[in-house]
């Protein structure tokens, strides 16, 4: 297996650009301090001289590879890498049996993995026996959630180690490399310079593949229009069954939640950039307008399920700008959980109270027979009596009375929780009165 930053000697003159930037030592690797750097976790490993299982997730041209690689040589291991992509159960066997040999020897082996995450639970397991036994050190590589992917018997006998996006300055690092490689520089203004790196997206292998192709152009500077003509746009990562999609709806409904009408917008022009289905994203968005808003803003259920309308109507790209208003409706929204906490505890009473009859005044009487058992008998219609509010008990007899929905008077909650107030008051006085 091959990787950006993968430790080498001397690459062959046609090269890619990506092989000959491949960092020698730990400390050429950019991006990764909080792991490598004086103090990381990583780094004391290598200083002990003992190094254990570890996963590294993260995401694509960050290093995964290279670490692997250079830790073994740092440590003086015998590096052995397989794809969980490309290998099988026979291919695992014979590193096994490899490595159970080098021990023999005294020789330690670290074993990496690409791709872990691609081996099902049963291969997986197969591995816990030869780190517990010590024959390999093995250093799994995932793009993945190992929580979601990798067996619990496994994590529980490897270290998960996070490695960072590369922010701008760490691809910087990579460019200036690149240029002292190629002994001139990029052929960008520092405008293009600066999108280039935005194009990148954290992934460093991309970024010097993008640059290769730059240096083969002539040196006439490109601007940010001539490069956008030279290289093609690169999708966003986003996969719509991944974490990634739980990442950033999440990111989505707290943003509306948090009353930050820009963030959200971020966030949902995020997803469908992605290729996120709208018809996904208007059913979430309803959610929030019951969920979050409620009563405090009746109207916002009615924008949500207008926007889900308008997009079934319009289709793209015209309906997203359905969902984009509704967002920006339901994040300057006054929030209130009440109904949404008053219907929990309102589900937790009736499973508790089981299957009570409600009282004898409200009970329906078609018949003779129900009117002589004294079903309907005293009921008052409340819209007719003199405050319009009859003060009548409605829960179960044998139920004492529960307050489910406690508005905190957010907008439109503020007129509700006062009428509430006041029937309160009516009910208590009428029932000292009875």
């Amino acid at each position: 297996m091959t990787d950006l930053f993968e430790a080498s000697g001397v690459h062959p003159p046609d090269a890619p650009l990506a092989e000959r930037l491949r960092p020698v030592s730990l400390e050429e690797v950019v991006g990764q301090d909080h792991l490598l750097g004086e103090g990381g976790p990583v780094r004391r490993m290598v200083e002990a001289g003992r190094l254990g299982s570890m996963i590294l997730w993260g995401p694509p041209g960050t290093g995964k590879t290279t670490i692997a690689r250079l830790l073994a040589k740092a440590a003086g291991y015998q590096y052995q890498s397989i794809s969980a992509v490309f290998s099988g159960v026979a291919d695992l066997k014979k590193a096994f049996e490899q490595a159970r040999v080098r021990r023999a020897a005294g020789q330690s082996t670290l074993l990496f993995v690409d791709e872990i995450h691609r081996f099902n639970r049963a291969q997986q397991d197969g591995f816990l026996p030869f780190v517990e036994e010590g024959i390999v050190t093995l250093v799994g590589a995932t793009t993945e959630n190992p929580s979601f992917e990798l067996n619990g018997a496994l994590l529980s006998r490897s270290q998960v180690f996070v490695l960072k996006r590369l922010d701008d300055s760490a691809l910087n690092q990579l460019l200036i490399r690149a240029e002292a490689g190629e002994d001139r520089p990029l052929p960008l203004t520092p405008e293009a310079r600066q999108a280039l790196l935005a194009l990148a997206d954290g992934d460093g292998r991309y970024l010097l593949t993008m640059a290769e192709t730059l240096f083969a152009l002539p040196d006439d500077p490109l601007d940010v229009q001539g490069l956008a003509g030279t290289l093609q746009k690169r999708a966003p990562t986003y996969d719509k069954s991944r974490e990634e999609h739980y990442n950033l709806i999440s990111a989505l409904h707290k943003s509306v939640r948090g009353s930050d009408p820009d963030a959200a917008l971020y966030w949902l022009a995020r997803m469908l950039n992605g290729g996120e289905d709208p018809l996904y994203l208007a059913r979430r968005i309803v959610r929030m307008a019951v969920e979050d808003i409620g009563q405090a803003d009746p109207l916002s259920l009615l924008v949500a399920n207008a926007a889900k309308d308008t997009y079934d109507f319009l289709g793209s790209p015209e309906g997203e700008l359905a969902l984009a208003q509704a967002v920006v409706h339901l994040a300057t929204a006054p929030k209130s959980v009440a109904v949404y906490e008053a219907y929990k505890a309102a589900s937790k009473a009736a499973r508790e109270t089981g299957s009570l009859m409600p009282p004898a005044h409200i009970r329906n009487a078609p018949t003779k027979l129900m009117k002589s058992l004294g079903y309907g008998e005293g009921y008052q219609y409340d819209p007719s009596t003199e405050d319009g509010f009859s003060g009548a008990n409605y829960f179960p007899d044998g139920m004492e009375r529960h307050t489910f929905y406690a508005p905190r008077g957010e907008g439109h909650e503020e007129k509700v929780k006062a009428r509430l107030e006041r029937w309160a008051a009516l009910r208590s006085a009428k029932s000292r009165e009875g």
